[in-house]
């Protein structure tokens, strides 16, 4: 057998694979698992928390990339340069595509389950989540309520309120249209970004002569549908997600205080981009 050992008393590498890591960065180095993997922290001997816990974890991480290319395309907007941000959205609605998936393997868990377990939650809820309002601001859907339970965190709050601050996505999209010189008033061009878009005609106009000839407009027309996209797969996790928890808790109250299935209901009838469903009636 050959001595696959080097003069200098390390592994060698063999059939191409290295052995010995010291001094070099390995995959675990690289993605920091040691972190990672020791931050499930179950309060419980229920065995079905690690699984809560990991998946949550799990979704967490989708979001912080969704954010990170909802950004760079309300940046490629504002530059005017779509190709960037028709890429980044097609990999938010993809990455939506997993989250959906997630709850899938959250409905293995049972209603006794997830009793289980629930008391060590406390005041706990995916309501609080910062990178979920995150979404919702980038996208535009502004409501400067949502950020009470954030305040205590300032370094997160100042995020928060600098997003809310801040046009949105579908805002950026809406001063392209006004910069391709569509005919916008100032009130949905130059506002309080604070606020959520309200409907305009003077928007549902300028879309409508996109999709009317999309050859002329095409970089707007596949703008139009890539924030289609994003919505509709944003509704499907709204839908998932509501249903998920009826099956599990049925119509209790959520751990956080919201009314649980009734809030994530009555967030299925919120639209980010109102102009563009309207006109699927209309056209």
């Amino acid at each position: 057998m050959a001595d696959t050992t080097a003069h200098d008393g390390t592994d060698a590498p063999e059939h191409g694979i290295r052995t010995d890591f010291k001094g070099r960065m390995s995959y675990g180095d690289y993605l920091g698992l040691d972190r990672l993997l020791a931050a499930q922290h179950p309060l419980s001997d229920a065995h079905d928390e690690m699984l809560f816990i990991i998946i949550h974890q799990a979704k967490e991480l989708w979001m912080k990339l969704m954010i990170h290319e909802i950004r760079a395309a309300i940046a490629a907007v504002q530059s005017g340069d779509l190709g960037p941000a028709f890429k980044g959205l097609a990999r938010v609605s993809r990455v939506q595509e997993q989250m959906i998936k997630a709850w899938d393997v959250l409905s293995t868990m049972t209603p006794a389950d997830y009793l289980s377990f629930r008391p060590s939650l406390g005041e706990s809820s995916g309501f609080q989540s910062f990178q979920y309002r995150m979404i919702e601001f980038l996208l535009g859907a502004k409501d400067r309520r949502m950020m009470g339970p954030h305040r205590h965190r300032a370094a997160v709050f100042a995020d928060l309120q600098a997003t809310l601050e801040a046009p949105s996505l579908y805002d950026e999209s809406i001063r392209l249209l006004a910069r391709r010189g569509f005919d916008l008033p100032a009130e949905v061009i130059e506002r309080d970004w604070r606020e959520p878009h309200r409907p305009h005609p003077a928007v549902k106009a300028a879309w409508r002569a996109v999709y009317a000839d999309p050859q002329r407009h095409w970089d707007l027309y596949e703008l139009a549908e890539k924030l289609v996209d994003v919505e509709d797969w944003f509704q499907q996790w709204r839908f998932r997600h509501m249903k998920t928890v009826e099956r599990i808790i049925g119509r209790r109250r959520g751990t956080g205080g919201s009314s649980g299935v009734g809030y994530l209901q009555k967030a299925l009838d919120r639209t980010f981009f109102p102009e563009l469903w309207a006109l699927r009636t209309e056209m």
